[in-house]
């Protein structure tokens, strides 16, 4: 199915949604989870994406998980969707308690190895960058910092 917008309005849209989404957390404080997938490939290096909204700071994939799905599951569906990845086996580094927005977050940490070339969806991922997990791409986002560093630690 073709998407319904152009690629251009759908980062637009992506743009106010984000923050909104920050208005929200702030005033409502729900109790959000979400998903952080630490991408290696054969040399070593880790997966750093873009987002199309947001700062534009790099950071790792990830998302929210949907009602009734497994963590896993969700981090999954996420390669899928923003990066046109099939993970294989996939490994949970830890699951991390933490606050964004003003609300409480539970971020659960995947680790995975990865041979093939992602493909930003161009929508959501607008660039992916390869760097070793102790030397990442500047700016760097605070949470992907801290996620890595489970990864240095294992």
């Amino acid at each position: 199915m073709p998407p319904l917008l152009p690629r251009s309005l759908h980062r637009l849209a992506l743009r106010v949604a984000h923050r909104l989404r920050h208005v929200w957390r702030r005033l409502a404080k729900p109790q959000l989870r979400g998903v952080s997938v630490i991408l290696r490939d054969p040399d070593g290096r880790v997966l750093f994406v873009r987002h199309a909204y947001g700062p534009p700071d790099w950071s790792l994939p990830g998302g929210g998980i949907a009602r009734g799905e497994a963590p896993e599951a969700a981090a999954r569906r996420e390669m899928a969707e923003e990066l046109g990845l099939t993970l294989g086996p996939v490994s949970e580094l830890g699951t991390i308690e933490e606050t964004i927005s003003g609300a409480p977050h539970t971020a659960y940490l995947f680790l995975a190895e990865i041979d093939d070339a992602p493909v930003p969806d161009g929508r959501e991922i607008v660039e992916v960058r390869f760097a070793m997990p102790d030397d990442p791409p500047q700016p760097v986002s605070g949470l992907a910092e801290r996620r890595i560093g489970y990864l240095l630690k294992a």
